[in-house]
């Protein structure tokens, strides 16, 4: 009689899965208890107990045991002992900073029904698992090799850079390079051509100032003085606002005051009077521009490229964007690239200028335009390990709120941070946004600046250095401020307009925890649209495998030789 009730639960398992009435249901179990038990040469209402055997198909024994197996399916458990990767206002969906997502695992995630009117107000934030950038805990030699801190500390007298540049460095405190410095400067003095591609706030700036303004201050010490006619720049820095501009010329104005070499800056909104103002006493030894102003430089031939010793492309991925692309072709004609360390030494007239790009991003198009002025396999490559990945050392929250409530959002976040005195980036997508958002904080009652491109140039100079300053602790500002401007005391960057993509992201994220920053600081981020919501769930994602940002470049693409045997016939058709 046990195999019989085995029969029974099986096939009472089976017909609970069709969805019948409950008279069908019975009528069927009452017919399949009939025929069993006759076939087992028992009556319905015997007790008489005989031993039979039921043989069961195999597509249905198939089923039972997939039912079996999806009712007591247990969900995988992320959660382990110690700190918190990713903390979800559901409890379920946290996962511990010491768990590994599996290959073919797929990660369970927070931002999952966020395009639901019903999500609004849920969250999750992505905690900080390291106390410490990354660019500055791994210490490494020329050859890339760990080295233990303990036993070997690097300085940058280990560089080989003159004495006077490193006393330099110190008086503002900075003794240590930087990883992308370890590995950048060396191959800079030895002459090669350089794409650096390393995650915001690294240090890339020094990386080839320094480099730059030893080999400057070497070659004006060996060389006798001589009266130049026509303007010569041995250096220049090209970025993509007026802003970073000001920025880097006043880092280099620092490290040049003992050597006396000149640094100019040429920015755009000036007019062309005050470009060729800056070029009325001579030729400087450094020279930074934006693109638009340079080309008008070259074009009245206020200076020429002719002699130049190092041109730096500097925030490769807006650089090489469409924006700037046409005139940074034209710069780059210009210019006597070289394809070979050798081709850095030698006599003035034959010497020809080493390319630094840098960059935390990098635009398809970057190989394009490199290849028509130098060999792209001369160029030496330097990737960050955690280039394009989230920053471990800043927590980063994200918080799904309707369009209506962010302001209230913002307006309780400064309050929180009001008393600490440090710096705050509120980033919007458009220019009118900052404007209206700054009118509804100055009813609110919040001091604060604002800083978008459609502004005056002549207004815009001194309203970022007024932040720097801490004249003022809010900057409400577009993407404008996201690229490459030092933000050592901003604590807190709020997107008040979640960025249009991941590119945007890492460098808004990118103005916190940055080298030489007294505090980590954090990433608070609104999220109101569907379109948001999907690149949430993709940075949810990468976060919670430990992956780079999906679609991110950080190489050189060589043009492939096809398109351009496609381009030659078509010429030839017409």
């Amino acid at each position: 009689m046990q195999s019989v009730k085995v029969g029974y639960s099986v096939l009472f398992t089976l017909i609970s899965k069709h969805n019948y009435s409950s008279s069908g249901h019975f009528r069927a179990l009452a017919c399949i208890h009939g025929t069993i038990s006759s076939a087992c040469g028992v009556h319905p209402m015997s007790t008489t107990a005989q031993p039979v055997v039921i043989r069961i198909p195999r597509h249905m024994q198939e089923q039972v045991e997939n039912v079996k197996q999806v009712r007591g399916k247990n969900k995988v458990n992320t959660i382990k002992a110690g700190k918190l990767l990713i903390k979800s206002k559901n409890p379920e969906l946290n996962q511990s900073a010491g768990y590994t997502l599996g290959k073919f695992e797929q990660p369970h995630l927070s931002s999952k029904g966020w395009k639901h009117n019903k999500s609004f107000g849920d969250y999750f934030t992505v905690n900080n698992t390291q106390r410490t950038p990354p660019f500055v805990t791994e210490i490494q030699d020329e050859e890339g090799d760990k080295l233990k801190e303990k036993s070997k500390p690097i300085t940058f007298h280990n560089l080989h850079l003159c004495p006077d540049l490193v006393e330099a460095l110190g008086k503002d405190n900075i003794t240590r390079p930087t990883t992308v410095q370890l590995q950048t400067i060396p191959k800079l003095l030895k002459g090669y051509n350089i794409l650096c591609a390393a995650e915001t706030g690294s240090g890339k700036t020094l990386s080839y100032l320094l480099p730059v303004i030893h080999k400057l201050q070497a070659e004006k010490a060996a060389d006798s003085e001589s009266i130049e006619t026509t303007p010569r720049i041995r250096s220049v820095i090209i970025v993509p606002s007026r802003e970073l501009a000001d920025q880097v010329s006043a880092v280099a104005r620092s490290l040049c005051g003992p050597f006396r070499l000149m640094v100019k800056t040429v920015g755009g909104g000036r007019g062309v009077g005050n470009i060729k103002l800056a070029f009325a006493k001579g030729p400087p030894d450094v020279l930074v521009a934006t693109p638009g102003a340079l080309v008008k430089a070259l074009r009245r031939r206020y200076l020429d490229l002719g002699e130049l010793r190092f041109m730096v492309v500097d925030e490769a991925d807006t650089m090489f964007d469409p924006s700037f692309s046409g005139m940074l072709e034209s710069i780059l004609a210009q210019t006597r690239v070289a394809c070979d360390p050798s081709e850095t030494r030698g006599p003035g007239p034959t010497r020809k200028a080493q390319l630094v790009v840098v960059g935390a991003t990098f635009p398809g198009g970057v190989g394009e335009v490199l290849s028509q002025v130098t060999d792209l396999g001369s160029m030496v490559t330097i990737k960050s390990k955690n280039l394009h990945f989230l920053m471990p050392h800043v927590k980063q929250t994200f918080l799904k709120v309707r369009g209506a409530d962010k302001l209230l959002e913002l307006h309780q976040a400064l309050k929180a941070v009001e008393q600490d005195k440090a710096g705050v980036l509120v980033f919007c997508n458009r220019a009118s946004t900052v404007n209206w958002l700054g009118y509804s904080l100055e009813d609110m009652g919040l001091r604060h600046v604002r800083l978008q491109g459609e502004m005056p140039a002549s207004l815009r100079a001194g309203i970022f250095h007024s932040f720097q300053k801490g004249q003022v602790d809010v900057l409400i500002c577009t993407d404008i401020a996201s690229r490459g401007l030092d933000t050592q005391r901003v604590c807190l960057v709020v997107n008040y307009d979640f960025p249009e993509s991941h590119t945007d992201y890492i460098h808004r994220a990118g103005r916190v925890g940055r080298a030489g920053s007294v505090e980590d600081g954090e990433v608070l981020s609104f999220v109101t649209h569907p379109w948001d919501v999907e690149l949430v769930q993709k940075i949810e994602t990468a976060a919670r495998r430990r992956t780079s940002l999906p679609g991110m470049e950080s190489s050189i693409r060589k043009p492939e030789p096809k398109a351009a045997e496609e381009e030659e016939e078509e010429g030839l058709l017409y």
